[in-house]
């Protein structure tokens, strides 16, 4: 398995694997602009030359960072490649002096065992809830906010 920074050639694969999962309610669609954009952001997995996992680590304020768009292929899940990923990021996020780090997401159980408590959306921030005017869930978000102080 080698991790990596992406590039622009993974992401017609990141879309298809954040989009496929977003088709079946697990999370939020994302745009192909949005991930050119973003593209510095993300760390992904690749096997075989095949990309099987992702997450992007975005900077919203100071010291505020965010874990977003964590997919893992289906084949792939439960094999710790979600977890890497994730580690990877928070030592990024430290290296750059973020002090808190946070998920919105469907899967809380899976942030809780990497030390991210549920708080509640309420208790966040308000920089980061910039992009949800976006979603098309807003302004009924039904993800769950989990922190990390790091």
């Amino acid at each position: 398995m080698i991790y990596r920074k992406a590039k622009f050639s993974d992401v017609e694969d990141i879309l298809k694997l954040i989009n496929d999962y977003a088709d079946q309610g697990l999370m939020l669609a994302r745009a192909r602009n949005t991930l050119y954009e973003g593209l510095r952001e993300f760390i992904l997995a690749e096997e075989e030359g095949k990309v099987v996992g992702i997450a992007a680590l975005h900077l919203v304020w100071d010291e505020l960072g965010e874990i977003r768009a964590l997919a893992v292929h289906p084949s792939k899940t439960k094999l710790g490649i979600g977890r890497q990923i994730v580690e990877m990021l928070t030592e990024e996020a430290r290296e750059l002096g973020v002090k808190t780090l946070f998920a919105l997401t469907y899967q809380p159980g899976f942030f809780a065992k990497l030390n991210f408590k549920e708080v509640p959306k309420e208790s966040v921030p308000h920089k980061m809830w910039k992009e949800c005017i976006n979603c098309p869930k807003f302004p009924n978000c039904d993800e769950i906010a989990m922190v990390k102080e790091l």
